[in-house]
């Protein structure tokens, strides 16, 4: 049997079930697991289980169900949620929008570390093999679901509102990974009006962070209906960081190098932007030997994900932080720069044009000089920095 398992963020690699359900449905056949997303990629390098989970792939949960019903026999989606009821909703979202969920068994295993942990059949022909694994688990095995629930959207033709599931008071939202605002109720509803945010009722906006999901003066429109949203912290606590041998996900196996492969490093380094796009960290670092991340939340999780690669950053802040739930580690030999507030968007671009001639990567000699040319640049608007 050929098994395709499609792993959705870092609790359910923390928990260790993912390594005890990969184990399981090895003895059933031959297993081929994958997650997307930088922080859960980061949680498979801290388990050291990049050999037996693909952190190469960049697609949705959907999506990557859909790639397996080419090839596999069967697909187990793994989460852990919030709670089961938020997992449960997470499935009906990731389900719904695949093409034909009977195509092939289709099964989801719901935080079974967690009491009320679930194993739901999608499909008729994926009870056999759910209820096996829910013997196997422990786990209660619920109902194929009669109606897959799409994500809740009301459309006014210019104006459309979207329903967030699943959020609590005091919780962050992200959109496309962005920090967007904070709940402040249950009750979740994003507006748009020509696929720009006007409103998120429930909850107090951040305009810096819609700033950002728009692109700033670029005022790129997005499609609610699409977007990836979450709430909530980014990661728990149980877990240990990993300091990693400097290769990347692209790796087309996944697999890790020895020590003794590390070819001496060229005269000149490769250094690359990661400009609020943390969620990229592992796609635009790769063969980078520094990493400049501008904006506190970017400088937090990409240097954090970085750390484990052994790549030391260059980070631009304003004191913008937002404060989520996340352990950080810097790389030594990284500096962080703070700025004058509202300040690390446009060092950025001009990091970007004078120092990279308007690319996202370039070649320097030294991170030594790096440094120093950002530091030259900045420097009537830099309040501090530290090294690290």
């Amino acid at each position: 049997m050929e098994i395709g398992i499609v792993i959705h963020g870092p609790d359910i690699v923390d928990s260790g079930m993912a390594c005890d359900i990969i184990k399981i449905l090895q003895g059933f056949g031959r297993t081929d697991s994958r997650i997307a997303g930088a922080i859960g990629k980061t949680a498979v390098l801290d388990a050291h289980l990049e050999k037996y989970i693909n952190i190469s792939s960049s697609l949705k949960p959907s999506e990557c169900i859909e790639e397996f019903f080419l090839t596999k026999d069967a697909v187990v989606l793994l989460n852990q949620g919030k709670n089961v009821e938020n997992g449960r909703i997470f499935g009906n979202i990731v389900v719904s929008n695949i093409k034909d969920r009977n195509k092939k068994p289709l099964i989801q295993i719901e935080s079974p570390s967690k009491p009320g942990g679930e194993v739901i059949p999608w499909n008729i022909c994926s009870v056999a093999l759910a209820t096996q694994l829910s013997q196997l688990l422990g786990t209660y095995l619920s109902d194929v679901p009669h109606v897959v629930i799409p994500i809740r959207t009301e459309d006014h033709g210019r104006r459309i509102i979207r329903k967030v599931h699943g959020v609590h008071p005091g919780e962050k939202i992200f959109i496309n990974g962005i920090i967007v605002g904070q709940a402040i109720s249950e009750d979740i509803n994003i507006v748009t009006e020509d696929g720009f945010i006007t409103e998120i009722k429930g909850a107090q906006v951040k305009e810096h962070g819609l700033e950002k999901l728009h692109g700033y003066e670029k005022r790129g429109s997005i499609d609610i209906t699409r977007c990836w949203i979450k709430s909530g912290p980014l990661r728990g606590n149980g877990f240990l960081a990993r300091r990693h041998i400097p290769v990347l996900a692209g790796l087309s196996d996944s697999s890790t190098i020895s020590m003794e492969h590390i070819e001496v490093l060229p005269a000149m380094i490769k250094a690359v932007i990661i400009d609020h796009e943390a969620e990229r960290t592992f796609e635009l670092a790769d063969n980078a030997q520094v990493a400049i991340t501008i904006g506190d939340d970017t400088t937090e999780i990409a240097g954090d994900i970085l750390f484990r690669l052994e790549i030391p950053i260059i980070g631009i802040t304003d004191g913008d932080l937002d404060g989520f739930s996340h352990r950080k580690h810097i790389h030594p030999g990284s500096v962080i720069f703070r700025v004058s507030d509202g300040h690390d968007d446009i060092i950025g671009r001009k990091i970007r044009l004078e120092i990279f001639r308007g690319y996202k990567t370039g070649s320097f000699n030294s991170i030594i000089e790096l440094k120093e040319k950002v530091r030259l640049l900045a420097n009537r608007h830099i309040k501090f920095s530290r090294n690290y």
